[in-house]
């Protein structure tokens, strides 16, 4: 059965992709929100339940309760995005790409979990650490999505892969002082639960961007400026930790922050400055044939 008859020609396997990842972002800045307000534990320490019920009764549980609602219907998406990638004509690499965000979705729940009804029975269970394992989960099922993402999309572009790395990693540069802006480092703003959403929301792109410029990089075979992007990933990671009010924000913590930021925007800076100086076409004809993606 075609099951192209069932869909409008507009919804197509790459742009769910893009939309899950999309919504698997929002999903991560929520649960940002949710853990920064205290609403975690604000179901009575219940899961899946909320105040011996369904329904929450209070702001703080309805926060907890929508964070699992939209968690919900993100991990339907994400089963959805692997099942249409085994069933269409998509690459191997998309494929397992794919399977890799389902794969850890039990492994980030059972954490979520634990997060919220075991820390009196599990030692440390609602603490930094926790919350940290539950941050590297969660980013490394968006790492799996932007990759599925950008192979589903690799065909249907037609510029180089040279002018792709430099158009990634231009827009980290540009979105990586935002990112600063709204984060802790600088002291200018209210650290409220609201902006530490901004802060995930503004620098899971630029986390996103140097993945795909690190797969960009490689293509175009630009060897030494793709391992020099690789620890700006790191810094950039660690930049997300702080940002997640892990630690008690002291001012060692607020240098080391700065420090981090700074030698994420130069080194990337200088990436960018190599990159750029290098020769190559603007364009490449998109190879093999049209698919289903």
């Amino acid at each position: 059965m075609d099951s192209t008859r069932y869909r409008p020609d507009w919804l197509t396997f790459r742009r769910f992709a893009a939309f899950t990842t999309a919504l698997t972002a929002t999903l991560i800045a929520l649960g940002v929100y949710t853990a920064a307000t205290g609403s975690g534990l604000a179901c009575s320490a219940q899961w899946p339940l909320c105040d011996n019920g369904l329904l929450p009764q209070t702001i703080p549980s309805f926060i907890e309760w929508f964070h699992r609602l939209v968690a919900m219907v993100t991990g339907f998406f994400i089963l959805g995005t692997v099942g249409w990638a085994w069933r269409a004509d998509t690459a191997r690499r998309t494929k397992l790409a794919a399977t890799l965000s389902v794969v850890l979705l039990p492994l980030q729940v059972s954490i979520g979990a634990v997060t919220v009804t075991l820390n009196g029975w599990l030692p440390n269970g609602y603490s930094p650490p926790t919350q940290s394992a539950h941050l590297l989960v969660a980013l490394t099922i968006f790492t799996a999505l932007v990759a599925t993402t950008l192979f589903a999309y690799e065909r249907h572009l037609r510029r180089s892969a040279l002018v792709r790395t430099r158009h990634a990693l231009l827009a980290a540069l540009t979105l990586l002082p935002v990112s600063a802006l709204v984060s802790r480092a600088p002291g200018l703003l209210s650290y409220t639960p609201a902006l530490q959403a901004t802060f995930v929301l503004v620098s899971l792109p630029v986390f996103a961007a140097l993945v795909v410029a690190v797969y960009w990089a490689g293509v175009a075979g630009l060897t030494r400026e793709r391992l020099a992007t690789l620890p700006v990933v790191g810094l950039v990671f660690v930049h997300l930790l702080l940002g997640r009010d892990l630690l008690i924000y002291v001012g060692s913590v607020r240098l080391l922050n700065v420090a981090v930021l700074v030698a994420a925007f130069l080194g990337l800076a200088v990436v960018v400055w190599a990159v750029y100086r290098r020769d190559g076409g603007t364009s490449t004809p998109s190879q093999g044939v049209p698919s289903s993606d």
